[in-house]
């Protein structure tokens, strides 16, 4: 079994490109779909992030734009938060390899692969990238976004530079989808070799 660690800072088309990988056959392992998992109505983390955090969670589910706000308020919090986070997502993953072992290639969908060390996890990383500008727009055409929150979010996030010259390959998601497509069945040709 081929492991892909798949990256890229936000807005580059990193979701886009995972259901490209699923479409070609490959499970896809969905880190924030993980977390999301956690944090909804009767998740593992809505007790601990109600306890710390109590205006973060109504209704039996985690707030998330209110937990960001409490987060980027200090960034220690963060620390505290992962410490958390990361073992649940890490069974969770456990529990998906358990379901996928006769897969040739897993495919881990990962922003912060390089950020919280993941890369030591991977066969291959693969890289999610666009142009800064075209980045900027999809960001900002989120909703609740602004320009504040941009840069305190692309602040938490290594470099788009620094993640493509530790990348394995590269998928540029600025040049149209069918591109990227192409770019995605190049990689798994070459995994199989």
């Amino acid at each position: 079994m081929i492991i892909v660690g798949l990256t890229g800072s936000m807005g580059m088309g990193k979701s886009t490109t995972a259901q490209m990988f699923k479409e070609a056959g490959c499970p896809v392992f969905d880190a924030d779909k993980a977390v999301h998992s956690l944090y909804n109505k009767g998740g593992a983390m809505v007790p601990i992030i109600r306890a710390v955090f109590p205006d973060c969670v109504k209704d039996g589910a985690v707030i998330r734009a209110s937990l960001g706000k409490a987060l980027r308020a200090d960034p220690l919090n963060f620390t505290v938060l992962e410490s958390f986070v990361h073992p649940m997502v890490g069974q969770i993953r456990k529990q998906f390899f358990e379901r996928h072992k006769e897969a040739d290639i897993i495919v881990l969908d990962i922003p912060l692969l390089f950020e919280t060390g993941g890369e030591k996890n991977v066969d291959h990383i693969v890289v999610v990238t666009a142009q800064a500008s075209v980045q900027r727009q999809r960001v900002m055409a989120r909703d609740g976004m602004n320009e504040a929150l941009f840069k305190s979010l692309l602040e938490r996030q290594m470099p788009d530079s620094e993640k493509r010259r530790r990348a394995d390959s590269l998928i540029y998601t600025d040049k149209g989808l069918e591109l990227a497509r192409k770019q995605v069945q190049d990689i798994l040709n070459k995994l199989r070799g």
